[in-house]
């Protein structure tokens, strides 16, 4: 099977999971059979990739070397993307240039069925339909509703999401949790949608960029001394709830001040979240990692004994999956989509700060409970494969195919 993916980044050119997910789930994809062209909006070295055909749509250079990693969703009609060191693009021209190199592409190449991930794709999706009657997959890794914390967000966001989603043939959503905001928000009905969740990275001990850092050993110093270290990984966004985190983190540390907190990531919400850890006076148990990959995002892991997920809306998660793999105990809002595939982990509702506190002071204040949901936690994250998730997705290419035909 001929599949025409049409993705934003690849690692190491990613900002977060999206990425990750896109480049093994096309691996597994391959295995299974299907022929794989990549479409991506910049151009880089992927000459390792043997397993599909990746085809840059410009010449820019990869997307995530601006803007610290990431870019607020409100401003994505600003120029802030250099092109031959002068003129400025928007993510708006980037995905009009995207849309022009798949137009010419299927001019000349036509698959069987057309892939496309999140918002920042989907335009091109629906002109392979519209213009070119191909089978269009629309797949849903989170939506401007997650993005903007359950806020109003961008509103052509939204409106580009809706679009998408009522003219593609079929949908994947990661979690039942962004199936049910896909119906909903968008009106979609519940037969359209099918919930096909991520895995962990099958090669994550291998995607080595960085040497081991000195917080690293620091950490490990900490640890000696009987300090209990939390962490949490990701983008610096409304999304991912880290003021209710860190005021929680101040709420445990009046009772326990050997917790050390470390938020790795970066974003729009950074400078904030300095602020108001200087402001509750917590600044000596708070560190700050910036956008880390690589080695030294394991080295995180690896040394955290706890990892906390404070999302205010998380599709699925994957980061969580990499804290298991790394055997840390883990902290979830049960507005999370990967708890609902893992029952060995505590869970809260984001708006919940003092039960975020009690957890974490239970779990840091009893080996045996820490030790208890570290081991449980091994024996569930690794419950889905990629390879699963390959077959799942053949299935809905087939009906897919099939239903276009009739």
């Amino acid at each position: 099977m001929k599949i025409l993916m049409l993705g934003w980044e690849l690692p190491p050119h990613n900002s977060g999971g999206l990425g990750v997910a896109c480049l093994n789930m096309a691996r597994a994809l391959a295995r299974e059979g299907a022929k794989i062209e990549f479409v991506l909006p910049y151009e880089a070295d992927y000459s390792d990739i043997k397993f599909m055909d990746i085809l840059p749509a410009t010449h820019l250079d990869p997307i995530y070397r601006y803007g610290g990693g990431s870019y607020e969703s409100l401003k994505i009609l600003e120029k802030i993307i250099p092109q031959n060191g002068q003129d400025l693009l928007s993510i708006r021209d980037v995905q009009a240039s995207y849309c022009e190199f798949v137009d010419k592409h299927l001019k000349k190449d036509r698959p069987e069925l057309v892939h496309a991930h999140d918002w920042l794709t989907y335009e091109a999706g629906m002109l392979a339909k519209k213009k070119y009657d191909l089978p269009f997959v629309a797949h849903v890794h989170a939506t401007e509703y997650d993005r903007a914390g359950m806020n109003t967000g961008n509103p052509l966001i939204h409106e580009i999401e809706y679009e998408g989603l009522m003219l593609a043939d079929k949908i994947i959503a990661v979690s039942e949790a962004t199936k049910r905001i896909v119906h909903e928000k968008y009106n979609i009905p519940l037969g359209k949608i099918d919930v096909i969740y991520n895995s962990l990275d099958e090669n994550y001990e291998k995607s080595d960029y960085y040497f081991s850092s000195n917080t690293y050993k620091y950490l490990i110093g900490l640890k000696e001394q009987g300090y209990t270290i939390i962490s949490t990984v990701g983008r610096f966004t409304i999304q991912k709830g880290l003021s209710r985190l860190v005021y929680a983190a101040a709420k445990a540390i009046e009772k326990n001040s050997k917790l050390i907190f470390v938020l790795a990531g970066d974003g729009e919400e950074r400078n904030k979240l300095v602020s108001l850890v200087a402001e509750l006076g917590i600044a000596k148990n708070v560190i700050f990692t910036g956008f880390i990959r690589g080695k030294k995002l394991r080295d995180i892991y690896s040394v955290s004994d706890i990892f906390v997920m404070s999302s205010i809306s998380e599709p699925f998660g994957l980061t969580a999956l990499e804290a298991a793999h790394h055997g840390d105990a883990l902290i979830l809002t049960k507005q999370s989509g990967v708890s609902e595939i893992v029952w060995s982990a505590l869970t809260y509702d984001f708006w919940d700060e003092k039960k975020l506190a009690d957890e974490i002071l239970a779990v840091a204040g009893s080996k045996a409970l820490r030790e208890s949901l570290q081991e449980n936690i091994k024996n569930e994250y690794h419950r889905i494969s990629w390879d699963q998730v390959a077959k799942k997705c053949m299935k809905v290419y087939n009906k897919t195919i099939k239903s276009k035909r009739h």
